[in-house]
């Protein structure tokens, strides 16, 4: 296979691009906040430093080796030679950025939203495993994380095969993802179901029958203000993704804006709409999980659908997350208090596939995408997954990543960092819950 010629931008472009990814970290700010008011009040310092420590932590990861494995479109890369097809399978970049000018042009734009968007990736399992997750374990996850798990998919998506399924075999566009629902959105959502796996139910969450128990969130507000800062990121992300993997125009963005406000719109009403109808009233949480599920599902095809399609994936999101969660939580007692789950692991696959279906392709070049976003989707469930289960269990072997009973039943806030976030307020304990 001979790689495409390295894309070439503008100044203009060029610009616009860095401005589009500077957006980004307030897309992990959003998360962060939500994260936090979802969880209990004597976590909440711990649950933002957390943000901010994987945040960093995954930056200078794949600063060291990251970029090395993930590469850029065109660039240098190992391949080998399957019936006469070659399948390239991870970059050969240097450690540290070394040899990569930083100048603008499209191979540094797209080592720095790597950066961003390992950080964006790396926050998604702390809502997963909040209220129960050491912050020493977090970051050697992260690591783990950064260096390997998201860089090998991410050149797989972008750079490697499963990009050109395409020129190899005919499959369509190859698969389509410009804003990274499955080596961002979807990989953080595997991440997280394989810390709670590993972590278990946080105390008092079930019952000795295994019936849940409600354990609200502390702070409504927090996480209906972190959904107007994703939503922002999220525009971001979509548009530098759309103009560096997609090769999509610059004046493109105006539709990539509209798609991912129209999804998050829609998933958010269907949610209030469904929660209305089923319980009385909507649901805050789960409106605000709605409206990042349809942000999340509309990544992949932000690019290449119409806004009508993307109102129905929302609607489509906004239902999925609804009851995913439900799904968790009642029938497979998997404690998830963010549902990061739900958002980020159903939301992104749906969005995946959903690009066969309601993406618009020229004449005659969408036969095959089917299978090639189904082939996508089964190397994160067949291969992303038990790879990151397996990491994950080996970490906890020789670092347990759950607090200690004391710890949790004090707040993480104090057990770990010696302070509350509301040393003016009460922060009540769990312990009238049944063990």
């Amino acid at each position: 296979m001979t790689p495409a010629p390295p894309q070439v931008l503008t100044e203009v472009a060029a610009g616009l691009c860095l401005l589009f990814i500077l957006l980004v970290p307030f897309a992990a700010a959003g998360l962060a906040a939500i994260n936090a008011g979802l969880g209990r009040s004597r976590n909440a310092a711990h649950m933002i430093l957390s943000s901010l420590c994987v945040f960093a932590l995954a930056a200078v990861v794949f600063f060291v080796v990251g970029f090395a494995f993930e590469g850029y479109p065109g660039g240098p890369a190992y391949e080998f030679i399957v019936r006469g097809k070659s399948w390239n399978w991870i970059a050969a970049n240097h450690f540290f950025f070394r040899g990569l000018p930083l100048d603008g042009s499209p191979a540094s734009l797209a080592a720095l939203l790597g950066m961003m968007s390992v950080g964006l990736a790396a926050i998604i399992p702390l809502g997963s495993g909040a209220d129960r997750w050491r912050l020493g374990a977090a970051c050697v996850s992260t690591a783990v994380f950064a260096a390997w798990t998201y860089p090998l998919f991410a050149h797989w998506v972008w750079s490697g095969w499963l990009a050109h399924l395409g020129t190899n075999y005919g499959l369509g566009q190859g698969l389509v993802d410009a804003g990274g629902a499955a080596p961002i959105q979807v990989a953080g959502g595997i991440s997280a179901l394989a810390v709670t796996w590993v972590l278990g139910p946080r105390r008092g969450k079930y019952t000795s029958e295994r019936m849940p128990m409600a354990i609200p969130g502390h702070n409504a507000v927090l996480v209906l203000l972190g959904c107007f800062l994703v939503w922002l990121g999220w525009i971001g992300l979509d548009c530098a993704g759309a103009i560096l993997f997609a090769r999509a125009e610059v004046g493109r963005s105006v539709l990539i804006v509209v798609n991912a406000t129209i999804a998050a719109a829609a998933a958010m009403l269907a949610v209030a709409a469904i929660t209305r109808i089923r319980f009385g009233k909507p649901d805050a949480s789960l409106c605000a999980n709605g409206w990042v599920s349809g942000l999340v599902a509309s990544s992949a095809g932000c690019a290449v659908m119409p806004p009508a399609a993307a109102m129905i994936v929302g609607l489509v999101a906004g239902a999925l997350v609804t009851y995913t969660v439900e799904l968790l939580e009642l029938h497979l007692t998997i404690d998830d208090p963010g549902g990061s789950i739900s958002v980020h692991l159903f939301g992104g696959l749906w969005g995946v596939l959903a690009v066969a279906w309601l993406g618009k392709f020229p004449e005659g070049s969408a036969s095959g995408q089917w299978l090639a976003q189904l082939a996508g989707v089964a190397s994160l469930l067949g291969l992303v997954l038990p790879l990151t289960y397996a990491l994950v269990r080996l970490v906890n072997r020789f670092l347990p990543m759950r607090v200690a009973p004391e710890g949790e039943r004090q707040g993480l806030d104090l057990h770990e960092l010696g302070a509350g976030a509301y040393p003016d307020f009460v922060s009540h304990n769990d312990d009238f819950l049944q063990r």
